[in-house]
């Protein structure tokens, strides 16, 4: 039987970890388990000089298997099984224990957490001591990619990789390319022509060879994983259309809020209260007007109308304040003797030139009004006779603690970003997870924000969450880059860490088949068992817990490996060690 020579080392994260455990008690007490032959402490083992402490001792002291005990194995798992990989070792005689967001990050005992650090790490230390050695895989690509949604993150991916001489098939479900961005007529915060932008690029992929367009048409289900999916389209003739692609980009986009459910701002009832959407209409026209057809005297302009509120949207739509900024100026340059009225929840300038454009509108004769997003909306009704206005607003003011009255001729709702209710068919369509807002959820925030768990797609643009035109094309080019990586390379190392059926237990039940979330188990009917797709596979382990007849493994994952993991996070005690 192989000696197990297991190597440990200890971050101490900056202060992240180190301030509440006290991380060298437990590098020393640690050293005393079974089969430890070394254990250290490292200010920041992710660092290249922690990386290469690792891959000198295990060369110096002949280890064969390391446990990291640091932040989340979502962070760095991968940044360690490289280590290994780099001193010769298999990358998956490894184990990583978080001490930092399941630790550090939530207790205030320093003594309490250095215990938990311990039972941990003692726990990671039994697991990785029965891990075994697993090859990788990988898959060959199919350079053909497939993007859903036809606005300007789409676009842009899709130029981007049918440039490189990439066949790209793109799928939206209108009849016109360009989303929101082609309803806009200026952006901010420099007031560039929103259409010359989009129509130049909308031009582009009509005519370009490597990108074969489909509109009016929606995907209702794709097949296969990454590096080889395929579809089948029907179009507005009903002919049938069979697409094979190798990565998918999902760029839906989202819709506006509906205001017509907020009492207090009559809209739908009162005809001169209009959406920023309408009022983008009206810029597109070159008139700005009341439903009279007179040109406003006073206009109002909303902010935050249906988000960053608990009874809507609790999250920021993000692009709102500076669209109002860009609708003041636009108003100023159009109507220059009409009072313009800012009426806001909190005024967010981030982004280039946004701070700057927010000083510059502000020296525009512009009033700028603060109302209570979460106690009290402002409140518009119809002017009386006297009025020489058509509606009024009401405003319990906060910076000055006043109730106030505004006279409006034009009051333009700011209103929200949300998610589409068509969202979940593509979440079931490409296998994809949604947020508690509906948007979909990226496979990591801030280290892969534009990839997913479901290996091949990407989602870029306002589909993730609400943000602007530079973001959604950066995403969109990020996404792209990512997948004319991949199919530079030609293949894709895929999850090995993957479930397998035992046949000759497997009872035929197909419980399997109705838990697995990436739809990877099919059914032999021949044989009366169960199959698992190993590529399709991500290693959940639910069809495991799932199994009557314990037919299921999860490779790396076992019962003995897990069942040792809780053996040593019992064990240990402060006196025990």
């Amino acid at each position: 039987m192989e000696e197990k020579r297991i190597g440990v080392y200890v971050c101490w994260c900056g202060n992240n970890i180190a301030l509440m455990v006290d991380v060298e008690a437990v590098s020393e007490e640690i050293k005393k388990l079974p089969n430890v032959i070394i254990a250290k402490n490292y200010k920041y083992m992710c660092s290249d000089p922690g990386q290469d402490l690792i891959i000198n001792d295990i060369k110096e002291h002949n280890l064969n298997r390391i446990v990291v005990a640091a932040c989340s194995p979502r962070i760095h798992e991968l940044t360690f099984r490289k280590a290994l990989e780099n001193a010769g070792l298999n990358p998956y005689m490894f184990e990583m224990a978080n001490i930092r967001e399941q630790v550090s990050w939530v207790h205030t005992n320093r003594e309490e957490a250095t215990r938990k650090a311990k039972s941990l790490i003692a726990g990671a230390i039994n697991k990785v001591s029965f891990h075994e050695a697993l090859e990788k895989r990988s898959v060959d690509i199919d350079p053909a990619t497939l993007i859903i949604g036809g606005g300007i993150s789409g676009i842009s991916a899709a130029l981007l990789i049918a440039d490189s001489g990439n066949k790209v098939y793109l799928v939206e479900k209108t009849d016109k390319l360009g989303g929101h961005t082609a309803n806009v007529d200026l952006t901010f915060p420099y007031l560039y022509s929103a259409q010359q932008m989009i129509d130049f690029k909308i031009k582009r992929l009509i005519n370009h060879p490597n990108i074969e367009l489909f509109l009016n048409t929606q995907i209702e289900e794709i097949f296969g994983y990454v590096g080889n999916f395929e579809t089948v389209l029907e179009n507005k003739e009903n002919k049938k259309v069979e697409l094979k692609f190798g990565n998918i980009i999902v760029a839906t986009g989202l819709k506006t809020f509906d205001p017509s459910g907020i009492e207090e701002y009559g809209y739908g009832k009162l005809p001169d209260v209009i959406t920023s959407s309408e009022f983008e209409k009206m810029l597109l026209h070159g008139k700005i007007q009341t439903k009279k057809g007179k040109e406003p005297n006073n206009i109002v302009i909303i902010h935050c109308v249906g988000s960053r509120n608990k009874n809507y949207h609790e999250y920021c739509s993000r692009t709102c304040c500076m669209t109002a900024l860009k609708y003041s100026n636009q108003v100023r340059s159009a109507l220059p003797h009409s009072n313009i009225f800012q009426v806001y929840a909190d005024m967010r300038a981030f982004g280039k030139g946004c701070e700057e454009f927010y000083t510059q509108s502000s020296r525009k004769d512009i009033m700028f009004l603060m109302f209570d997003q979460q106690n009290e909306l402002p409140k518009i009704k119809e002017a009386g006779k006297k009025d020489n206005c058509n509606l009024i607003v009401e405003i319990n003011e906060k910076l000055s603690g006043e109730p106030i009255e505004v006279p409006a001729d034009l009051v333009i709702l700011m209103t929200g970003m949300e998610a589409h209710e068509e969202a979940k068919n593509i979440t079931h369509a490409v296998g994809i997870s949604m947020c508690g807002n509906d948007f979909y959820i990226e496979k990591h925030p801030k280290l892969d924000p534009v990839a997913t768990t479901t290996d091949g797609v990407y989602i870029v643009g306002t589909c993730q969450g609400p943000k602007d035109i530079p973001d959604s094309v950066s995403q969109a080019e990020a996404a792209a880059a990512r997948i004319l990586a991949i199919i530079l390379q030609g293949f894709v190392h895929v999850e090995v860490t993957t479930a397998f059926v035992n046949e000759e237990v497997c009872c035929g039940c197909q419980t399997c088949i109705c838990v697995c979330p990436y739809t990877a188990i099919s059914f032999d009917e021949e044989k009366n068992v169960s199959i698992v797709n190993e590529i399709l596979c991500k290693g959940c382990g639910t069809c495991g817990s799932a199994c009557p007849t314990g037919a299921i493994r999860c490779r790396h994952f076992t019962d003995k490996q897990i069942l040792s993991q809780i053996e040593g996070l019992m064990s240990i005690t402060l006196e025990e060690v």
